[in-house]
């Protein structure tokens, strides 16, 4: 199967340095684009730099919660105010899902080596182990049940931030390419369609 291969699915506003082992997401995305593209990928994947992201996020984890009033409802047509992969921002997008949960921003090491990934966004709580029901702090040091991109199954990490929006599922079009059931946008990242 083909997959997205990039950095990481976020756009970081920690405007601190990081040591040089460190990688900002902001400079993960930076440099990428299109021409990257091998031929058999343009449908199914880009290459984004080191790790795989899926074109099809695939199912929402067990136990996930539907939003009971979201904002934007199965079906409709939005716009993402988000950069979280290179081509999103601005995007085109359909709603797939919309779920109550806490929703975070972690720092992870990838199980596949290379630098630590910062401000990684989102996971949420359904995909932490042994996360149990109430919200996690901010610097509380978790393993991730998610496969987002390659390397962050089992992964350890660090919950760097925290919100409890409503969060959406979407499929949506970048750079010739149709992503779906790309997890996960936060309401505050998403416009009605212009």
């Amino acid at each position: 199967a083909a997959a997205l291969t990039l950095n990481a699915c976020s756009t970081g506003t920690d405007e601190q340095a990081s040591p040089t082992t460190q990688t900002d997401e902001n400079e993960m995305h930076s440099g990428h684009g299109e021409g990257e593209m091998k031929d058999g990928e343009m449908h199914a994947g880009m290459n984004l730099g080191d790790m795989k992201h899926p074109a099809d996020g695939g199912p929402v984890p067990a136990g996930m919660t539907e939003a009971t009033d979201p904002k934007y409802s199965v079906g409709n047509e939005v716009t993402l105010s988000t950069d979280h992969m290179e081509g999103m921002q601005g995007a085109k997008a359909t709603i797939v899902g919309a779920y109550a949960t806490y929703v975070y921003a972690i720092d992870y090491t990838p199980t596949t080596g290379g630098d630590p990934v910062r401000d990684h966004r989102w996971v949420v709580q359904e995909e932490i182990a042994d996360a149990g029901s109430e919200r996690l702090a901010d610097g509380a040091s978790v393993t991730v049940n998610a496969d987002h991109v390659e390397g962050m199954d089992g992964g350890a990490a660090t919950v760097s931030s925290s919100t409890d929006e409503t969060v959406y599922v979407v499929d949506y079009e970048a750079g010739g390419m149709k992503m779906t059931n790309h997890k996960w946008v936060t309401e505050s990242e998403i416009q009605p369609a212009a």
